[in-house]
């Protein structure tokens, strides 16, 4: 991207401050920078500015050539955009139409990272899963700390029916400034490491399991009633939410400014 295109509300300000533009002329370029129309979508260019992070595309219900018209809109202002739950037909779409850019994909779950972000200089973020069966939502997990710049440790199939595998992990988990949790079943491997580490734990519970774990739900409940103090719980199967809100938790726990910017 050039100069101008990373940074066109400098560009609208600076046509104004040389006469190239009058006020009303600005406040027009401006609203149109901040909100994006595509007639089936508005583009919320200004959430960076707001939130800290650019706005990433749910892929699950749009069009395959919708979900490429809103990432090359963001494109061209940022230097990767996060697409998440896409469908073989949407990643096949995108393919094509960055077959020129860096993309990374995550098939198990749909994820797809285009672009390169800035790797910023933080703790890495422990992404555990309780089976292998949680894979899915961890890569959606990893996917996201990757495009908002923070590094990932794995850990993977820790759960409580095997619980002397956890503890080999658990100087770099004590090391960490927050921990995500994934698991199915029950749900119980985030009490047990909210027991053990001095930090917030965020618990994702998956929609794996026998008929009453009623598709995550019995894991959620585990979760949201854990013992273990610190110990928040997001949606099933969302490791996209749950990246999002560890990555905040490390950036200010790093002593990262608000403008410290990923994707």
């Amino acid at each position: 991207m050039s100069e101008l295109a990373a940074d066109p509300w400098q560009a609208v300000l600076q046509e104004l401050r040389e006469g190239k533009l009058d006020v009303a002329q600005a406040r027009t370029r401006l609203r149109e920078l901040s909100a994006q129309p595509l007639g089936f979508a508005t583009v919320d260019h200004d959430r960076k500015q707001r939130c800290g992070v650019a706005e990433v595309i749910y892929a699950a219900g749009k069009q395959p050539e919708q979900v490429v018209a809103i990432a090359r809109a963001l494109r061209q202002r940022e230097p990767c955009v996060l697409v998440t739950r896409a469908a073989p037909e949407h990643i096949t779409a995108l393919e094509s139409a960055f077959a020129s850019e860096p993309m990374e994909v995550g098939p198990r779950c749909g994820a797809v990272l285009i672009g390169t972000p800035k790797v910023l200089q933080v703790k890495p973020i422990p992404i555990v899963t309780a089976g292998t069966s949680d894979e899915p939502v961890a890569q959606e997990a990893q996917l996201t700390c990757r495009a908002l710049g923070h590094p990932v440790l794995a850990v993977h199939d820790v759960g409580v029916a095997g619980l002397h595998r956890l503890e080999p992990h658990l100087p770099r988990l004590r090391r960490a400034n927050v921990i995500v949790c994934i698991a199915g079943m029950e749900g119980a491997l985030a009490s047990v490491i909210g027991g053990l580490v001095d930090v917030p734990v965020i618990a994702v519970p998956t929609s794996v399991g026998y008929g009453a774990a009623f598709e995550g739900l019995a894991a959620l409940l585990g979760m949201l009633t854990s013992c273990a103090a610190g110990v928040v719980a997001v949606n099933i199967d969302n490791g996209f939410g749950a990246a999002y809100a560890a990555c905040l938790i490390n950036r200010l726990a790093c002593g990262l400014g608000r403008d410290a910017h990923a994707c």
